[in-house]
């Protein structure tokens, strides 16, 4: 069992580009755009990877409308935070298949940006507890995880150098977001304004799911996330990854 007042490490720092592979648009905007803040404010390359466009999400509002409304939302929301690409693989949101499909499109786009860092989020069953994580959730992060390695091995996929994407295995790290066992946490304190109001870029999300006022949501949450980590962190408010080191 982890220690809950272990301190956390610093994440590493020497790199200079990382992707961020997620299933849904605000699913970094919950896990960890303030780091991704303080990321691009020190000049690193952030790229987002969405394998939906999140259009099964909002039950009042059609998948056919949904889908340009929250890709839209998630392009204003990444660059509040200083992300400027932001790539969707056009998997269907709420039945992501964990398989070689999703394996091969992220190996893919490992290969094309070439990370050293790749940041998912919680892969588990479960948040902790009883709270059970969705299967999209759940393939991405493992698909993830594995395509880190994929990237790097010409036999498998060889068909993605025949696209001109040749192996790249300059992956050192990947870092989950959202996990109950961290490991690493970067200082919330410079970017936490910022995921605010990257998160609140998702006003259409927002509005169904809280009778709250959105601004005052997103701020409530945020804040008492970094908050939740800062005990471990040097009393600083933070956001923490468990991170897989390669």
């Amino acid at each position: 069992m982890t220690d809950s007042t272990e301190q956390l490490a610093p994440m590493p720092a020497d790199w200079r580009r990382a992707l961020a592979v997620v299933a849904h648009p605000d699913d970094l905007e919950y896990g960890c755009s303030a780091a991704v803040a303080a990321w691009t404010d020190e000049g690193r390359e952030v790229t987002y990877l969405l394998a939906t466009r999140g259009e099964a999400g909002i039950d009042t509002i059609d998948p056919v409308t949904a889908a340009p409304l929250r890709e839209r939302e998630q392009r204003a929301s990444a660059a509040v935070v200083g992300v400027s690409e932001v790539v969707f693989l056009d998997h269907k949101d709420g039945v992501i298949e964990e398989g070689l499909a999703l394996r091969r499109d992220i190996t893919a786009a490992i290969r094309r940006y070439r990370p050293e860092l790749v940041i998912t989020l919680n892969h588990r069953d479960t948040w902790g507890g009883t709270a059970w994580n969705t299967p999209d959730h759940r393939a991405v992060g493992r698909a993830t995880l594995d395509a880190a390695g994929d990237a790097g091995n010409r036999w498998i996929f060889p068909e993605l150098a025949e696209r001109g994407l040749q192996p790249w295995d300059g992956v050192r790290w990947v870092a989950v977001a959202g996990s109950t066992t961290p490991t690493h946490a970067v200082d919330a304190t410079a970017g936490l304004e910022r995921s605010v109001q990257s998160l609140l870029e998702h006003r259409s999300y927002i509005e169904v799911l809280t009778d709250q006022d959105p601004e005052a949501y997103c701020r409530t949450f945020l804040t008492a996330n970094a908050q939740g980590v800062a005990a471990r962190f040097g009393g600083r408010p933070a956001v923490s990854f468990e991170v897989f080191g390669r």
